[in-house]
């Protein structure tokens, strides 16, 4: 079992991974396969959306941009739900350019079976 602190940070990482192979695993790892994600008016539900939604997310804020996520050192676990504040940094540089709140649920497995990405700033 992870910490809490190693899931925000496994969390983070499937956003930033370059390799799709590794990516669709990761996320197969880290979601249940009916695991759900919102954020603002979008859901995506189930392996098939949730790739779709980070591989879009992944080419436009690091692909195209050279952008990265990290999680904070906030991660906090009560029962069956973790938080966590991310934050989206400038490539080569540690200017801030997003933060968001994210608001797991977890099955009995820690993996996610719903998710919400709050955009601070």
């Amino acid at each position: 079992m992870d910490t809490t602190q190693e899931l925000a940070e496994r969390y983070t990482a499937v956003w930033n991974e370059r390799d799709v192979e590794m990516r669709r695993s990761a996320i197969a790892k880290l979601w249940t396969p009916q695991g759900v994600h919102y954020v603002k008016t979008l859901v995506a539900q189930g392996y098939e959306a949730l790739e779709q939604r980070i591989t879009a997310s992944h080419e436009k804020n690091v692909r195209d941009n050279g952008n990265n996520f990290k999680a904070r050192q906030d991660a906090r676990r009560l029962q069956d739900v973790v938080t966590f504040t991310w934050e989206m940094v400038a490539a080569g540089r540690d200017d801030v350019l997003a933060v968001g709140l994210e608001f797991l649920r977890l099955d009995a497995e820690d993996r996610i079976i719903s998710d919400y990405q709050f955009i601070i700033a």
